[in-house]
């Protein structure tokens, strides 16, 4: 099953400011997200971004923020689906798949995809834009997420998909942020 852009939205789920200095590689998963929402605003993905309890745990980083056409939703549920405006922000935009990333995998992500599942969306986790504070609770994650049904796949995965061929503007500009 190819991801498709026509078909996708892409989640980030609460890359905030106390959150990401705890995690593993922070960098990493920071730069492959910005990839991610560089190239979804280059193929014409809708992306949603999420933060849990921004007063306690600040807002998403500068680095992720500022994406033209990025809508922010605040939450309290670890499950994305279990928040109402979320729920109905992603089914409004009639999209099968999402494609997710964020923090903390072990939490929010394994408990927004699996719900995602259950509901009925294809989903396909960025495991390199995907991080908890230890590297077992991360394995633990995409193991038990593999298993349940979603696609675990790579940044360059996405954003080639997404694309489908070579040679077109979107990506010639894209390319660069993929070097």
């Amino acid at each position: 099953m190819l991801i498709r852009a026509e078909e996708s939205v892409l989640v980030v789920i609460d890359m905030q400011e106390r959150l990401v200095p705890a995690m593993q590689a922070p960098a990493r998963t920071i730069r492959n997200t910005r990839t991610l929402l560089a190239s979804a605003h280059e193929v014409g993905v809708p992306m949603i971004m999420t933060e849990q309890y921004p007063a306690g745990l600040g807002r998403t980083v500068p680095e992720l923020t500022g994406t033209p056409g990025a809508i922010v939703l605040e939450k309290m549920h670890f499950s994305c689906m279990e928040d109402e405006t979320f729920a109905e922000t992603l089914g409004g935009l009639g999209r099968r798949q999402v494609i997710l990333a964020g923090m903390e995998a072990h939490i929010c992500v394994v408990q927004t995809c699996a719900s995602m599942i259950e509901q009925g969306f294809e989903v396909f986790v960025v495991s390199d834009a995907t991080a908890s504070r230890t590297l077992e609770s991360e394995q633990a994650c995409i193991a038990r997420l593999s298993v349940g049904g979603a696609g675990i796949v790579t940044t360059e995965m996405v954003v080639f998909e997404w694309l489908g061929k070579a040679g077109t503007p979107a990506f010639k500009k894209l390319l660069p942020l993929i070097k």
